[in-house]
């Protein structure tokens, strides 16, 4: 059994990203790759790095339920990473 590397090389990146807005039937638009990355960054320094993914997720779950268009994309995310900035730093 070969074990798999945990990271993504950065152009891997890319090809996952086309194979998801391929498969789910999105625009380059619909999935903004540095946007993602910089809320995951904000999160994991500002808050913990567990709650980086979930975070992503809440954000694509409000922008949804708000209708989805990249400009809700961009306001939902905004509103995470402006929590996680603010959030108080706690013992870790």
């Amino acid at each position: 059994m070969s074990e798999s590397p945990r990271t993504l090389p950065p152009e891997a990146l890319d090809e996952w990203a086309a194979a998801l807005r391929e498969r789910f039937g999105l625009d380059a638009a619909d999935v903004p790759i540095a946007l993602i990355l910089d809320l995951a960054r904000d999160v994991a320094n500002g808050v913990a790095r567990p709650a980086a993914p979930f975070s992503a997720f809440v954000a694509g779950l409000v922008a949804g339920r708000a209708g989805g268009t990249p400009e809700q994309v961009r306001e939902a995310v905004g509103g995470v990473v402006e929590l996680a900035l603010a959030w108080p730093e706690r013992e870790r």
